[in-house]
């Protein structure tokens, strides 16, 4: 067995749609490690409110795999396929699992009011939960908002973080 085959990395997974957290249940019997970033939203029905927890990613899930699990994943009931990039199984950095994971377990919601930012510039994340990682600034009238993209899955998270936590990135 190679080193590569006990090399564990996090993949996301498409599954069936509304299927998420039974999915999630059913690769956990299995013995596989996984992330279902969760979020709690209030639900109205006509006669009452309730809130519920909703995934973040609609029918995506990331898994903490190595490759000669890939089987035992696919196999399972709920999982559709692995998502592919350039005829890759895309992989998600440890760095930005962790991210989404400190991101919503966290309450901060501070608004921007610092203007020396531009569109569409990179920035680091200086201090808070987030800090250490680094997003894509974008702004709307006197708001300007940090971008933390998850590349792999095509898909960004949109943040409200003081312009004060965040410095410019230059390449």
């Amino acid at each position: 067995m190679s080193k590569l085959d006990e090399l564990y990395r996090w993949y996301p997974v498409y599954t069936h749609p509304r299927s998420e957290k039974k999915t999630a249940d059913s690769l956990i019997k299995r013995g596989i490690q996984v992330y279902l970033p969760l979020q709690k939203t209030l639900k109205q029905w006509s006669d009452r409110k309730k809130w519920v927890e909703e995934p973040l990613f609609k029918s995506y899930l990331f898994v903490h795999i190595s490759n000669k699990e890939y089987d035992q994943v696919i196999q399972t009931y709920g999982v559709v396929r692995f998502i592919y990039f350039s005829r890759q199984i895309a992989s998600i950095p440890d760095k930005q699992i962790q991210m989404l994971q400190n991101y919503l377990s966290g309450q901060a919601d501070p608004e921007i009011t610092f203007e020396q930012l531009e569109k569409g510039q990179k920035v680091k994340i200086i201090s808070g939960k987030l800090k250490g990682y680094e997003a894509e600034l974008i702004s709307w009238k006197q708001q300007q908002r940090v971008i933390l993209r998850l590349d792999a899955l095509g898909q960004s998270l949109i943040l409200k973080i003081s312009a004060a936590d965040v410095i410019p990135v230059f390449d």
